[in-house]
């Protein structure tokens, strides 16, 4: 009996702690986007028009923060489908590029719906902040016919099973 009870009480602590308000979980669909993600905030939303692949394109950028990571989505559609790849490569290395960062670790990255391309990729960054504080980055690059994406959690640590859901949370119905 009192074994019994032990155990009832360890399981309720873990899903007590599993159940943590930290990260909120949600689906989001970004408005034409295509794709849906799982998000553990709110996020704000806002565009703006850069020069991408060599050609103005309007970026939608989603970002939230929870348990100390940001986590962010950002998406073009670049129209021609000959600038997929250097768009992707572009996104890839400007995150590199924002760090300080080498090219990364290669990560298995599999997201439903998505096209495949050469350069879809997710990646494991260590860098550094501006204020020189060290940083993770895990992000991936991918697209769905001409629009790309770039899926990101940046934080001093990053917790295994939050990144996970994230990443595995990111698809392109229809």
């Amino acid at each position: 009996m009192r074994r019994t009870l032990l155990s009832c009480a360890l399981g309720c602590v873990a899903l007590l702690v599993g159940c943590s308000p930290t990260f909120d979980w949600r689906e989001v669909r970004p408005e034409g986007s295509g794709l849906v993600l799982l998000l553990p905030c709110k996020p704000s939303v806002q565009a703006r028009r850069l020069q991408l692949a060599g050609a103005p394109t309007e970026l939608t950028l989603l970002a939230c923060q929870a348990g100390d990571v940001t986590w962010a989505l950002a998406y073009a559609d670049v129209a021609d489908p000959s600038r997929v790849g250097p768009a992707l490569r572009a996104l890839r290395e400007s995150a590199a590029a924002n760090l300080g960062a080498a090219a990364g670790d290669p990560l298995p990255l599999k997201v439903k719906g998505a096209t495949p391309h050469a350069q879809d990729a997710r990646l494991a960054l260590s860098g550094k902040l501006p204020d020189g504080q060290p940083v993770r980055e895990q992000l991936a690059v991918f697209r769905k016919g001409t629009r790309v994406f770039q899926a990101t959690c940046v934080g001093a640590h990053l917790p295994a099973d939050a990144v996970q859901t994230f990443f595995d949370g990111l698809q392109t119905p229809g």
